[in-house]
Protein backbone atom coordinates (compact mmCIF):
# COMPACT_ATOMS: atom_id res chain seq x y z
CA UNK A 1 0.00 0.00 0.00
CA UNK A 2 1.08 3.27 -0.97
CA UNK A 3 1.82 6.34 1.70
CA UNK A 4 -0.80 8.19 0.08
CA UNK A 5 -3.45 5.71 0.83
CA UNK A 6 -3.08 5.23 4.26
CA UNK A 7 -5.81 6.64 6.48
CA UNK A 8 -6.44 7.47 10.12
CA UNK A 9 -9.23 8.08 12.31
CA UNK A 10 -9.07 10.05 15.70
CA UNK A 11 -11.52 10.53 17.94
CA UNK A 12 -11.35 12.79 20.66
CA UNK A 13 -12.47 12.98 24.40
CA UNK A 14 -13.12 15.81 26.53
CA UNK A 15 -11.35 19.33 26.57
CA UNK A 16 -10.61 22.00 23.54
CA UNK A 17 -6.24 20.67 24.41
CA UNK A 18 -7.42 17.37 23.08
CA UNK A 19 -8.88 18.58 20.12
CA UNK A 20 -5.83 20.70 19.96
CA UNK A 21 -3.19 17.26 19.74
CA UNK A 22 -5.86 15.39 17.81
CA UNK A 23 -5.21 17.98 15.61
CA UNK A 24 -1.60 17.67 15.75
CA UNK A 25 -1.20 14.40 15.77
CA UNK A 26 -3.31 14.48 12.13
CA UNK A 27 -0.60 17.03 10.82
CA UNK A 28 2.16 14.39 12.05
CA UNK A 29 0.60 11.50 10.53
CA UNK A 30 -0.29 13.58 6.93
CA UNK A 31 3.66 14.30 6.63
CA UNK A 32 3.80 10.44 6.86
CA UNK A 33 1.29 9.90 3.97
CA UNK A 34 -1.95 9.43 6.32
CA UNK A 35 -5.22 10.97 5.18
CA UNK A 36 -7.72 11.53 7.84
CA UNK A 37 -11.21 10.16 7.57
CA UNK A 38 -14.51 10.58 9.60
CA UNK A 39 -15.47 7.34 10.23
CA UNK A 40 -13.37 4.21 11.93
CA UNK A 41 -14.32 1.80 9.10
CA UNK A 42 -11.70 0.33 7.08
CA UNK A 43 -8.97 3.26 8.54
CA UNK A 44 -5.15 2.08 8.44
CA UNK A 45 -4.70 3.37 12.12
CA UNK A 46 -7.48 4.29 14.56
CA UNK A 47 -6.90 6.60 17.62
CA UNK A 48 -8.66 7.12 20.94
CA UNK A 49 -7.43 10.41 21.95
CA UNK A 50 -9.09 10.47 25.64
CA UNK A 51 -9.71 12.31 29.01
CA UNK A 52 -9.28 11.49 32.35
CA UNK A 53 -11.44 14.70 34.05
CA UNK A 54 -14.82 12.64 34.51
CA UNK A 55 -16.28 9.70 36.12
CA UNK A 56 -16.19 6.76 34.68
CA UNK A 57 -12.90 7.65 31.70
CA UNK A 58 -11.50 4.53 31.65
CA UNK A 59 -14.35 2.40 31.00
CA UNK A 60 -15.70 4.39 27.99
CA UNK A 61 -12.60 4.11 26.47
CA UNK A 62 -12.99 0.32 26.98
CA UNK A 63 -15.99 0.15 25.50
CA UNK A 64 -14.97 1.85 22.65
CA UNK A 65 -12.53 -0.73 21.91
CA UNK A 66 -14.81 -3.61 22.29
CA UNK A 67 -16.36 -1.79 19.61
CA UNK A 68 -13.75 -1.56 17.21
CA UNK A 69 -12.48 -5.15 18.27
CA UNK A 70 -14.35 -6.57 14.63
CA UNK A 71 -12.57 -3.89 12.85
CA UNK A 72 -9.29 -4.69 14.21
CA UNK A 73 -9.85 -8.89 13.37
CA UNK A 74 -11.60 -7.90 9.65
CA UNK A 75 -8.28 -5.84 8.96
CA UNK A 76 -4.87 -4.81 9.65
CA UNK A 77 -5.68 -1.74 11.17
CA UNK A 78 -3.21 -0.39 13.81
CA UNK A 79 -5.02 0.62 17.33
CA UNK A 80 -3.51 3.39 19.72
CA UNK A 81 -4.96 4.75 22.56
CA UNK A 82 -3.27 8.55 23.47
CA UNK A 83 -4.14 10.81 25.78
CA UNK A 84 -4.53 11.11 29.87
CA UNK A 85 -6.39 7.70 30.27
CA UNK A 86 -3.08 6.38 28.22
CA UNK A 87 -1.21 8.40 30.94
CA UNK A 88 -2.83 6.70 33.92
CA UNK A 89 -3.14 3.21 33.00
CA UNK A 90 -0.01 2.44 30.92
CA UNK A 91 0.02 -1.40 30.41
CA UNK A 92 -3.06 -1.80 32.36
CA UNK A 93 -4.81 -1.15 28.98
CA UNK A 94 -2.83 -3.80 26.92
CA UNK A 95 -3.78 -6.28 29.42
CA UNK A 96 -7.14 -5.49 29.30
CA UNK A 97 -7.91 -4.75 25.56
CA UNK A 98 -5.15 -6.71 23.17
CA UNK A 99 -6.76 -5.48 20.22
CA UNK A 100 -4.72 -2.34 21.14
CA UNK A 101 -1.44 -2.35 19.51
CA UNK A 102 -0.25 1.49 21.23
CA UNK A 103 -0.29 2.99 24.31
CA UNK A 104 1.31 6.99 24.52
CA UNK A 105 0.62 9.90 27.02
CA UNK A 106 0.17 13.25 25.75
CA UNK A 107 3.64 14.48 26.46
CA UNK A 108 4.93 11.59 23.51
CA UNK A 109 2.55 11.58 20.20
CA UNK A 110 5.46 13.49 18.45
CA UNK A 111 7.05 10.39 18.60
CA UNK A 112 3.98 8.95 16.63
CA UNK A 113 6.21 7.94 13.77
CA UNK A 114 8.70 5.94 15.43
CA UNK A 115 5.78 4.18 17.09
CA UNK A 116 4.16 3.16 14.48
CA UNK A 117 7.81 1.81 12.87
CA UNK A 118 8.07 -0.07 16.16
CA UNK A 119 4.44 -1.78 15.74
CA UNK A 120 5.22 -2.78 12.11
CA UNK A 121 7.94 -5.41 13.58
CA UNK A 122 5.14 -6.94 15.28
CA UNK A 123 5.82 -5.21 19.19
CA UNK A 124 3.65 -3.29 21.65
CA UNK A 125 4.24 0.28 22.14
CA UNK A 126 3.50 1.32 25.44
CA UNK A 127 4.84 4.73 26.39
CA UNK A 128 4.07 6.89 29.70
CA UNK A 129 6.83 8.80 30.70
CA UNK A 130 7.54 12.34 30.63
CA UNK A 131 9.81 13.14 28.02
CA UNK A 132 13.18 15.80 28.60
CA UNK A 133 12.48 16.70 25.22
CA UNK A 134 9.84 19.47 24.27
CA UNK A 135 7.24 17.83 21.76
CA UNK A 136 6.48 21.03 20.47
CA UNK A 137 10.50 20.97 18.78
CA UNK A 138 9.69 17.88 17.13
CA UNK A 139 5.97 18.42 15.56
CA UNK A 140 5.73 20.32 11.52
CA UNK A 141 3.97 23.34 11.06
CA UNK A 142 -0.06 22.96 10.93
CA UNK A 143 -0.67 21.70 7.48
CA UNK A 144 -2.56 24.12 5.56
CA UNK A 145 -5.01 21.58 3.94
CA UNK A 146 -6.24 20.64 7.70
CA UNK A 147 -6.25 24.23 8.90
CA UNK A 148 -8.37 25.39 5.71
CA UNK A 149 -10.91 22.43 6.74
CA UNK A 150 -11.11 23.43 10.11
CA UNK A 151 -12.04 27.09 8.83
CA UNK A 152 -11.49 30.70 10.14
CA UNK A 153 -10.88 29.71 14.30
CA UNK A 154 -7.88 27.47 15.41
CA UNK A 155 -6.52 26.80 19.08
CA UNK A 156 -3.11 26.75 20.21
CA UNK A 157 -1.27 25.59 23.17
CA UNK A 158 0.56 28.11 25.15
CA UNK A 159 1.39 25.53 28.22
CA UNK A 160 0.64 22.29 29.54
CA UNK A 161 0.39 20.76 33.23
CA UNK A 162 -0.81 22.51 36.10
CA UNK A 163 1.20 22.75 39.69
CA UNK A 164 -1.92 23.73 42.16
CA UNK A 165 -2.97 19.60 42.47
CA UNK A 166 -6.65 20.28 43.40
CA UNK A 167 -7.63 17.15 45.39
CA UNK A 168 -10.38 16.18 42.62
CA UNK A 169 -8.15 16.74 39.91
CA UNK A 170 -5.94 13.88 38.37
CA UNK A 171 -4.30 16.79 35.82
CA UNK A 172 -1.13 17.15 37.79
CA UNK A 173 -0.22 13.51 37.50
CA UNK A 174 -1.55 12.76 33.44
CA UNK A 175 -0.10 15.73 31.81
CA UNK A 176 2.59 16.58 34.54
CA UNK A 177 4.05 19.78 36.11
CA UNK A 178 3.67 22.94 34.35
CA UNK A 179 5.51 23.61 30.88
CA UNK A 180 5.18 26.89 28.93
CA UNK A 181 6.26 27.22 25.12
CA UNK A 182 8.54 29.85 24.24
CA UNK A 183 6.99 33.07 22.84
CA UNK A 184 8.52 33.06 19.83
CA UNK A 185 7.16 29.27 18.84
CA UNK A 186 4.13 31.14 20.23
CA UNK A 187 3.70 33.86 17.51
CA UNK A 188 5.30 31.60 14.72
CA UNK A 189 2.16 29.48 15.04
CA UNK A 190 -0.24 32.26 15.23
CA UNK A 191 1.25 33.70 12.17
CA UNK A 192 1.39 30.71 10.19
CA UNK A 193 -2.20 29.90 11.12
CA UNK A 194 -3.39 33.72 10.03
CA UNK A 195 -1.33 33.67 6.41
CA UNK A 196 -3.65 30.18 6.39
CA UNK A 197 -6.79 32.75 6.89
CA UNK A 198 -7.63 31.84 10.75
CA UNK A 199 -8.98 34.87 11.81
CA UNK A 200 -9.76 33.91 15.49
CA UNK A 201 -7.28 32.10 17.99
CA UNK A 202 -7.92 30.62 21.38
CA UNK A 203 -4.89 30.11 23.86
CA UNK A 204 -5.03 26.80 25.55
CA UNK A 205 -4.02 25.49 28.64
CA UNK A 206 -4.60 23.94 31.62
CA UNK A 207 -4.07 26.60 33.39
CA UNK A 208 -3.56 28.98 30.29
CA UNK A 209 -3.10 32.27 33.05
CA UNK A 210 -0.11 30.56 34.78
CA UNK A 211 1.81 31.13 31.35
CA UNK A 212 5.40 31.97 31.91
CA UNK A 213 7.41 31.54 28.37
CA UNK A 214 10.59 32.84 27.37
CA UNK A 215 10.30 35.95 25.87
CA UNK A 216 13.19 37.05 22.81
CA UNK A 217 14.55 39.29 25.42
CA UNK A 218 15.83 36.07 27.41
CA UNK A 219 13.26 36.75 30.42
CA UNK A 220 9.88 34.76 31.34
CA UNK A 221 6.71 36.56 29.88
CA UNK A 222 3.12 36.82 31.24
CA UNK A 223 0.11 35.80 29.73
CA UNK A 224 -0.68 39.37 29.66
CA UNK A 225 2.44 40.71 27.69
CA UNK A 226 1.93 37.27 25.09
CA UNK A 227 -1.62 38.72 24.47
CA UNK A 228 -0.37 41.91 23.61
CA UNK A 229 2.09 40.72 21.05
CA UNK A 230 -0.04 38.22 19.62
CA UNK A 231 -2.41 41.38 19.15
CA UNK A 232 -0.04 43.08 16.92
CA UNK A 233 -0.10 40.53 14.78
CA UNK A 234 -1.90 41.52 11.12
CA UNK A 235 -5.02 39.36 10.00
CA UNK A 236 -5.54 38.42 13.52
CA UNK A 237 -9.06 39.72 14.73
CA UNK A 238 -9.80 37.87 17.84
CA UNK A 239 -8.18 36.20 20.97
CA UNK A 240 -9.07 34.07 23.23
CA UNK A 241 -7.64 31.72 26.10
CA UNK A 242 -8.81 29.11 28.24
CA UNK A 243 -8.54 27.37 30.74
CA UNK A 244 -7.65 30.06 33.59
CA UNK A 245 -6.85 30.06 37.69
CA UNK A 246 -7.75 32.29 39.90
CA UNK A 247 -4.67 32.39 41.66
CA UNK A 248 -2.94 33.76 38.21
CA UNK A 249 -5.67 36.17 37.23
CA UNK A 250 -3.27 39.29 38.09
CA UNK A 251 -3.72 42.75 37.51
CA UNK A 252 -1.62 43.12 34.23
CA UNK A 253 -3.70 40.28 32.75
CA UNK A 254 -7.04 42.18 34.32
CA UNK A 255 -5.82 44.95 32.21
CA UNK A 256 -4.98 43.24 29.20
CA UNK A 257 -9.04 42.72 29.04
CA UNK A 258 -8.94 46.65 29.08
CA UNK A 259 -6.74 47.59 26.74
CA UNK A 260 -6.57 44.43 23.87
CA UNK A 261 -9.67 45.48 21.79
CA UNK A 262 -9.25 41.87 20.02
CA UNK A 263 -9.42 40.09 23.23
CA UNK A 264 -12.56 38.96 23.65
CA UNK A 265 -15.14 40.06 26.24
CA UNK A 266 -15.54 36.48 27.77
CA UNK A 267 -14.07 34.56 30.21
CA UNK A 268 -14.03 31.22 31.47
CA UNK A 269 -12.66 31.47 35.18
CA UNK A 270 -13.64 28.22 37.17
CA UNK A 271 -14.62 28.91 40.71
CA UNK A 272 -15.83 25.27 41.75
CA UNK A 273 -17.52 25.92 44.50
CA UNK A 274 -18.78 28.58 47.23
CA UNK A 275 -17.66 27.74 50.05
CA UNK A 276 -14.77 28.53 51.41
CA UNK A 277 -14.77 24.97 53.57
CA UNK A 278 -14.78 23.18 50.75
CA UNK A 279 -12.88 25.38 48.47
CA UNK A 280 -9.94 24.52 50.83
CA UNK A 281 -10.59 21.13 51.10
CA UNK A 282 -9.92 20.91 47.42
CA UNK A 283 -6.86 22.66 47.90
CA UNK A 284 -7.91 25.53 45.49
CA UNK A 285 -5.73 27.86 47.09
CA UNK A 286 -8.42 30.84 47.23
CA UNK A 287 -11.27 32.21 49.03
CA UNK A 288 -14.88 33.38 47.92
CA UNK A 289 -13.71 36.75 48.37
CA UNK A 290 -10.30 36.29 46.93
CA UNK A 291 -13.09 35.15 43.48
CA UNK A 292 -15.55 37.98 44.26
CA UNK A 293 -12.85 40.78 44.22
CA UNK A 294 -11.01 39.19 40.87
CA UNK A 295 -14.87 39.59 39.14
CA UNK A 296 -15.16 43.21 41.03
CA UNK A 297 -11.52 44.38 39.34
CA UNK A 298 -12.83 42.11 35.64
CA UNK A 299 -15.71 44.35 35.56
CA UNK A 300 -14.55 47.27 36.45
CA UNK A 301 -11.66 47.25 33.51
CA UNK A 302 -14.27 45.29 30.97
CA UNK A 303 -18.02 46.46 31.73
CA UNK A 304 -19.03 44.48 29.05
CA UNK A 305 -17.60 41.07 30.15
CA UNK A 306 -19.26 37.74 30.88
CA UNK A 307 -18.37 34.92 32.74
CA UNK A 308 -17.88 31.30 32.30
CA UNK A 309 -17.41 28.82 34.89
CA UNK A 310 -16.67 25.16 36.48
CA UNK A 311 -18.74 23.81 39.34
CA UNK A 312 -18.42 20.72 41.48
CA UNK A 313 -21.73 19.83 43.63
CA UNK A 314 -21.31 16.52 46.05
CA UNK A 315 -17.66 17.22 46.80
CA UNK A 316 -16.99 14.95 50.21
CA UNK A 317 -17.73 16.44 53.12
CA UNK A 318 -19.91 18.80 51.44
CA UNK A 319 -22.63 19.91 53.61
CA UNK A 320 -26.16 21.56 52.56
CA UNK A 321 -24.87 25.10 54.13
CA UNK A 322 -21.65 24.75 52.16
CA UNK A 323 -23.76 24.03 49.00
CA UNK A 324 -26.13 27.27 49.44
CA UNK A 325 -23.08 28.88 49.68
CA UNK A 326 -22.41 27.84 45.84
CA UNK A 327 -25.90 28.69 45.23
CA UNK A 328 -25.28 32.37 46.95
CA UNK A 329 -21.76 33.09 44.75
CA UNK A 330 -23.91 32.32 41.54
CA UNK A 331 -26.09 34.30 42.17
CA UNK A 332 -23.89 37.70 43.40
CA UNK A 333 -21.69 37.16 39.68
CA UNK A 334 -24.19 36.06 37.28
CA UNK A 335 -23.08 34.01 34.76
CA UNK A 336 -23.47 33.94 30.80
CA UNK A 337 -22.18 30.21 30.84
CA UNK A 338 -21.01 27.62 32.98
CA UNK A 339 -20.45 24.01 33.86
CA UNK A 340 -21.63 21.70 36.54
CA UNK A 341 -20.76 18.25 37.52
CA UNK A 342 -21.22 15.70 40.14
CA UNK A 343 -18.17 15.05 41.91
CA UNK A 344 -16.69 11.82 40.57
CA UNK A 345 -13.55 10.26 42.02
CA UNK A 346 -10.35 10.18 40.67
CA UNK A 347 -8.52 7.09 41.22
CA UNK A 348 -4.83 8.56 42.93
CA UNK A 349 -6.35 11.86 43.89
CA UNK A 350 -6.55 12.51 47.38
CA UNK A 351 -10.21 13.26 47.48
CA UNK A 352 -11.22 9.81 45.86
CA UNK A 353 -9.56 8.52 49.59
CA UNK A 354 -11.63 10.82 51.69
CA UNK A 355 -14.16 8.71 54.22
CA UNK A 356 -16.87 11.41 53.49
CA UNK A 357 -18.40 10.45 50.28
CA UNK A 358 -21.73 12.13 49.44
CA UNK A 359 -24.80 9.96 48.57
CA UNK A 360 -25.75 9.79 44.31
CA UNK A 361 -29.02 11.26 45.40
CA UNK A 362 -27.81 13.80 46.98
CA UNK A 363 -25.42 15.17 44.45
CA UNK A 364 -28.44 14.62 41.81
CA UNK A 365 -30.28 16.64 43.55
CA UNK A 366 -27.81 19.38 44.34
CA UNK A 367 -27.14 19.21 40.88
CA UNK A 368 -30.61 19.91 39.45
CA UNK A 369 -30.93 23.08 41.51
CA UNK A 370 -27.53 24.26 40.64
CA UNK A 371 -28.55 23.64 36.73
CA UNK A 372 -31.66 25.55 37.01
CA UNK A 373 -30.52 28.63 37.86
CA UNK A 374 -27.54 28.51 36.10
CA UNK A 375 -29.81 27.81 32.91
CA UNK A 376 -31.87 30.81 34.20
CA UNK A 377 -28.64 32.78 34.27
CA UNK A 378 -28.01 32.00 31.15
CA UNK A 379 -31.44 32.77 29.20
CA UNK A 380 -31.23 36.09 31.46
CA UNK A 381 -27.49 37.29 29.79
CA UNK A 382 -28.60 35.86 26.05
CA UNK A 383 -32.14 38.10 26.60
CA UNK A 384 -30.03 41.13 27.74
CA UNK A 385 -28.10 40.91 24.06
CA UNK A 386 -31.84 41.30 22.11
CA UNK A 387 -31.23 44.84 20.28
CA UNK A 388 -27.81 44.98 20.84
CA UNK A 389 -25.22 45.22 17.67
CA UNK A 390 -22.44 42.48 18.10
CA UNK A 391 -19.48 41.12 15.74
CA UNK A 392 -20.12 37.80 14.08
CA UNK A 393 -17.69 35.80 12.63
CA UNK A 394 -19.22 33.46 10.09
CA UNK A 395 -18.34 29.65 10.50
CA UNK A 396 -20.55 27.71 8.57
CA UNK A 397 -24.45 26.75 6.90
CA UNK A 398 -27.52 26.68 8.95
CA UNK A 399 -29.76 24.05 9.13
CA UNK A 400 -31.91 25.58 6.77
CA UNK A 401 -30.96 26.33 3.36
CA UNK A 402 -29.87 30.64 3.61
CA UNK A 403 -28.72 30.34 6.45
CA UNK A 404 -25.48 30.85 7.71
CA UNK A 405 -24.15 30.18 12.08
CA UNK A 406 -21.49 32.34 13.52
CA UNK A 407 -19.88 33.33 16.96
CA UNK A 408 -21.10 35.99 18.72
CA UNK A 409 -17.79 37.55 21.19
CA UNK A 410 -19.48 35.40 23.73
CA UNK A 411 -19.13 32.25 21.72
CA UNK A 412 -23.06 31.87 21.12
CA UNK A 413 -24.01 30.86 17.89
CA UNK A 414 -25.94 33.97 15.63
CA UNK A 415 -27.97 32.61 12.85
CA UNK A 416 -28.49 35.06 9.83
CA UNK A 417 -29.97 34.42 6.30
CA UNK A 418 -27.21 34.21 3.68
CA UNK A 419 -24.42 32.26 2.24
CA UNK A 420 -21.32 30.46 1.88
CA UNK A 421 -19.65 33.33 0.32
CA UNK A 422 -20.01 34.81 4.12
CA UNK A 423 -17.65 32.25 5.99
CA UNK A 424 -14.38 34.01 7.78
CA UNK A 425 -16.50 37.36 7.14
CA UNK A 426 -16.58 39.24 10.36
CA UNK A 427 -19.92 41.33 10.18
CA UNK A 428 -21.67 43.60 13.02
CA UNK A 429 -25.24 42.49 13.09
CA UNK A 430 -28.51 43.30 15.22
CA UNK A 431 -29.49 40.95 17.51
CA UNK A 432 -33.19 40.39 16.96
CA UNK A 433 -34.08 37.49 19.14
CA UNK A 434 -32.70 34.90 21.56
CA UNK A 435 -33.23 31.41 21.52
CA UNK A 436 -32.24 28.65 24.31
CA UNK A 437 -29.19 27.55 22.55
CA UNK A 438 -28.61 30.57 19.95
CA UNK A 439 -29.01 34.00 18.60
CA UNK A 440 -30.85 34.96 15.59
CA UNK A 441 -30.10 38.37 13.95
CA UNK A 442 -30.51 41.01 11.09
CA UNK A 443 -27.68 41.39 8.88
CA UNK A 444 -26.52 45.25 7.65
CA UNK A 445 -29.23 46.84 5.80
CA UNK A 446 -31.64 43.59 5.88
CA UNK A 447 -35.55 44.31 6.39
CA UNK A 448 -37.12 42.60 9.23
CA UNK A 449 -38.74 40.81 6.13
CA UNK A 450 -35.72 38.36 5.80
CA UNK A 451 -34.99 37.47 8.65
CA UNK A 452 -38.91 36.25 9.49
CA UNK A 453 -38.00 32.61 8.36
CA UNK A 454 -35.19 32.03 10.79
CA UNK A 455 -35.43 29.44 13.14
CA UNK A 456 -33.70 28.76 16.19
CA UNK A 457 -31.29 25.74 15.75
CA UNK A 458 -32.13 23.25 18.28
Amino acid sequence: MSRAEKTVFIKSYGCQMNVYDSSRMADILERDGYRAVDTPDGADLIILNTCHIREKAAEKVYSELGRLRSIKQSGKTTIAVAGCVAQAEGEEIIARAPVVDMVFGPQSYHRLPDFLATVETGAKVVDTEFPAEDKFDHMPAPARTRTEARGRTAFVTVQEGCDKFCTFCVVPYTRGAEVSRPVEKVIHEARRLVAMGVREITLLGQNVNAYHGVGPDGRDWSLARLLEALAEIDGLDRLRYTTSHPRDMDDALIAAHRDIDILMPYLHLPVQSGSDRILKAMNRQHTRADYFAIIDKLRAAKPDLALSSDFIVGFPGETDADFEDTLDLVSAVGFAQAYSFKYSPRPGTPAAEADDQIDEAVKAERLARLQALLREQQATFAKSLEGRTLSVLYEKSGRKPGQVIGRSPYLQPVVVNGDESLFGRIESVRITTAGPNSLLADRPMASAASTASLEVPA
